[in-house]
C-alpha cells in the first residue's frame, strides 16, 4: 500500500496522529502556565488534595544534594516505598521497594539496594538524569501501591493502572496497562506492559497490544484479559473527569491506580499523553474528540452532565 493511501485509510478510522493532537489539540487547549502543576508530581499531588481527590501519599521529598547524602535517618522508619522523580517521565527512575532486609532494602525486581545506593539513585534524580529535559528535579518517596486484590486474575505481579483521556471536562478513551515480567513489574508500554482496551461505558476490558502485537492472554500467567470488568468504573470515570476540574488543561491524561485499602487513586496527571491508548482500543480518538467539540461548552456542565455525554461520544 503506497503512504498516501494509508494515511487516507488511517484518517477514514479517525486515528489521531502526533501532529494532529499537538497542533488541534494540546497547543490549542492546553495553557503552557498549566504545564508545571503537572509535570511536577510533588505540586500537582498537592493540588489533588485540595479538591479532595485522593492520591498515593507523599513520605517524603528530597531537593538539595546535602538532603540527598543525609538520607538515613529519614529512611528508617521506610520498609516499603517507592522513589520516584518529581519531574520524570515514561516510568524513568522509578525504584519500588518492598522488603527491608540485613540494612538493604529489596525492590520488587528483587535488586538489593545499600542507603549508598538509595542516595546514589537520589542524587541523579536531582541532577535531571529522569526529568524532562534534563532539569534539575526533586525526589519524591511515596508510599507503596497495594493493588485491589480484585485485579489479580488479570494482573498477577505488578501495579496495573488505567489510563483516561479527558477532553474538555469529558472521558473519552480509556486502557488498562498491565504489567509483565518483560516490563519488570512496571505499568509502562515501552517496556514491555500490556495495553488493554476498556470499553468506556462498561468499564469491561477486550484484547489488548503488547510490543505491537495483538494479545489476549497475559503471557507470563496465561490467563486471558477479555471480558474483566474493572470494579467502580463509573467511580473512575469521575475522579478522572474532576482532575480537569482541579487543573484546567484541556487534553489530559489521568492515570488511576486501584488500591487494596484505599480504593481508587489518581498515580499522576499528563499534559501530552501518548496515543497508544489508539491502537489498544482499536479504536481512533479524532471522531470521538470531535463529537466533544460538537456539543459546544461542556466545560460549563455539570460533573454529572459530562458523564451522561460519554454514551454519546463513544
Amino acid at each position: 500500500m503506497n503512504p498516501i493511501s494509508r494515511y487516507r485509510d488511517l484518517r477514514r478510522a479517525g486515528v489521531l496522529g502526533l501532529n494532529a493532537r499537538n497542533a488541534c489539540y494540546i497547543m490549542t487547549r492546553n495553557q503552557r502556565r498549566l504545564y508545571p502543576l503537572v509535570d511536577d508530581k510533588i505540586q500537582c499531588k498537592r493540588m489533588l488534595q485540595q479538591r479532595g481527590i485522593a492520591v498515593p501519599v507523599l513520605l517524603d521529598s528530597i531537593r538539595g544534594q546535602y538532603e540527598a547524602g543525609h538520607l538515613d535517618k529519614r529512611l528508617q522508619q521506610l520498609d516499603k516505598f517507592a522513589i520516584k522523580p518529581a519531574s520524570g517521565s515514561g516510568g524513568d527512575g522509578i525504584i519500588v521497594i518492598v522488603a527491608r532486609r540485613n540494612q538493604r532494602w529489596i525492590s520488587a525486581g528483587g535488586s538489593a539496594y545499600s542507603l549508598d545506593d538509595i542516595q546514589f539513585h537520589v542524587s541523579g534524580i536531582l541532577n535531571g538524569m529522569y526529568s524532562l529535559g534534563g532539569q534539575p528535579d526533586a525526589a519524591m518517596f511515596e508510599t507503596l501501591i497495594e493493588p485491589a486484590e480484585v485485579l489479580k486474575s488479570i494482573a498477577p505481579f505488578g501495579v496495573p493502572d488505567i489510563r483516561v483521556i479527558v477532553y474538555r471536562g469529558i472521558p473519552v478513551m480509556a486502557m488498562m496497562r498491565v504489567p509483565t515480567r518483560m516490563s519488570g513489574g512496571r505499568a509502562n508500554l515501552h517496556q514491555g506492559a500490556i495495553g488493554v482496551g476498556v470499553d468506556l461505558v462498561s468499564g469491561v476490558t477486550h484484547a489488548g497490544v503488547m510490543q505491537n502485537h495483538v494479545v489476549e492472554l497475559h503471557p507470563d500467567s496465561g490467563a486471558s484479559i477479555n471480558d474483566f470488568s474493572i470494579p467502580d468504573w463509573p467511580d473512575l470515570l469521575a475522579m478522572a473527569a474532576r482532575c480537569q476540574q482541579a487543573i484546567p488543561l484541556g487534553y489530559l491524561g489521568v492515570d488511576i491506580v486501584l488500591d487494596e485499602r484505599h480504593g481508587p487513586q489518581v498515580l499522576e496527571l499528563n499534559a501530552r499523553p501518548g496515543l497508544a491508548i489508539q491502537i489498544a482500543n482499536q479504536c481512533g480518538l479524532r471522531k470521538r474528540l470531535q463529537r466533544v467539540d460538537a456539543l459546544g461548552e461542556p466545560e460549563s456542565m455539570s460533573l454529572e452532565e459530562r458523564l451522561a455525554c460519554v454514551a454519546k461520544i463513544t
